[in-house]
């Protein structure tokens, strides 16, 4: 049940990436073709199908290539490179929201179809599952938009943050940057800690979202 639903958010995460990509000019992923829901074309052995079968509610995907020099002329590449990072945590949170709205309505118009361990509750809000908790749709989505959104190389944060840097800040950040993959296996063992706040807030917007629907 995780795998199916960590590669369906993980897919519609890359996908978003490529998407945003091609509508910029870069057809590199397109080419490659990671232009597509399909999540096979974007799952990877450890991060996609081994760690949520060890019940590890998180993962990632093999990474879209992008190409900045191939953005049209009148985006530049820093900017390119922003809206490319950012659009696979939002297509997470739209995603969870959908998810939201679907929820509720299913709860107002037919109520039975959401109740704990139907297949439909499962699917969009999570539950127990073989004597273990399955998390849904909805809070893996929030939670891998905000995991993603953290500013460390090479999560989706830090290529937002690099496009803002000021240039006299510059030099630090590279140096910073250089850290990563010491700083990724920090944010692996204590990212929950470091997005519960950021999630549980969320998921208390669209729990509200639910209820107001329901």
């Amino acid at each position: 049940m995780l795998v199916i639903l960590l590669m369906l958010s993980l897919c519609v995460h890359e996908w978003a990436h490529a998407w945003s990509a091609w509508r910029l000019g870069d057809d590199t992923a397109a080419r490659m073709g990671r232009l597509t829901l399909n999540p096979f074309a974007h799952a990877d052995l450890l991060g996609t199908i081994v760690l949520p079968l060890l019940l590890v509610p998180f993962g990632w995907a093999k990474p879209v290539p992008i190409n900045p020099a191939r953005f049209r002329r009148s985006v530049r590449m820093s900017t390119g490179v922003m809206i490319t990072a950012a659009a696979g945590p939002l297509a997470n949170i739209i995603l969870a929201i959908l998810c939201a709205i679907a929820f509720g309505l299913a709860y107002r118009l037919a109520p039975e179809s959401v109740m704990p361990g139907s297949p439909l509750r499962m699917l969009l809000a999570g539950g127990v599952l073989g004597g273990h908790y399955v998390p849904g749709l909805l809070q893996l989505n929030v939670t891998l938009a905000i995991f993603n959104l953290i500013p460390v190389p090479p999560l989706d944060g830090s290529r937002i943050l690099d496009g803002l840097m000021p240039l006299r800040l510059r030099p630090g950040w590279e140096a910073f940057a250089r850290f990563s993959p010491f700083l990724l296996l920090g944010v692996v063992f204590l990212g929950g800690r470091l997005i519960a706040g950021p999630a549980g807030y969320v998921l208390g917007l669209l729990q509200a979202l639910i209820n107001t629907i329901a």
